[in-house]
């Protein structure tokens, strides 16, 4: 008897994203304030639910640390969006301790720029 044709569970292996961000132009453009723990937009082409987990590898700017965060997609931009917004999701970061300390990492780069009415990828 062959186990083949069963689906997999989403939750199964989450999906591993790797991203750097080399610039606080495009740290700005591409964290998620507004979020309970903080979150980051992904540009890709790779198909997501809300509510899939993912597993991160960030790189911030000149720091040589990546730091592998667990995180859960909360927005979805589709290919197409209005306002020429790049495709890709959103996730907001795990509430674990490493995820706190992402979030903190980014919001001391960002210092000053946080309320700023320029665009991001999601708002």
């Amino acid at each position: 008897m062959s186990h083949s044709n069963i689906p997999r569970s989403r939750s199964a292996r989450p999906s591993v994203l790797s991203m750097n961000i080399g610039s606080k132009a495009a740290l700005y453009a591409a964290y998620m304030p507004y979020l309970t723990h903080g979150g980051i937009f992904l540009p890709t082409s790779k198909h997501y639910a809300l509510g899939d987990e993912v597993f991160l590898m960030i790189q911030l700017m000149d720091d040589p640390a990546k730091y592998p965060v667990a995180g859960t997609v909360v927005w979805i931009t589709p290919a197409g969006a209005q306002r020429n917004k790049a495709q890709g999701v959103g996730v907001q970061l795990a509430a674990d301790e490493t995820g706190k300390v992402v979030k903190q990492k980014i919001e001391q780069i960002l210092a000053g720029h946080l309320n700023s009415s320029r665009p991001t990828h999601t708002l």
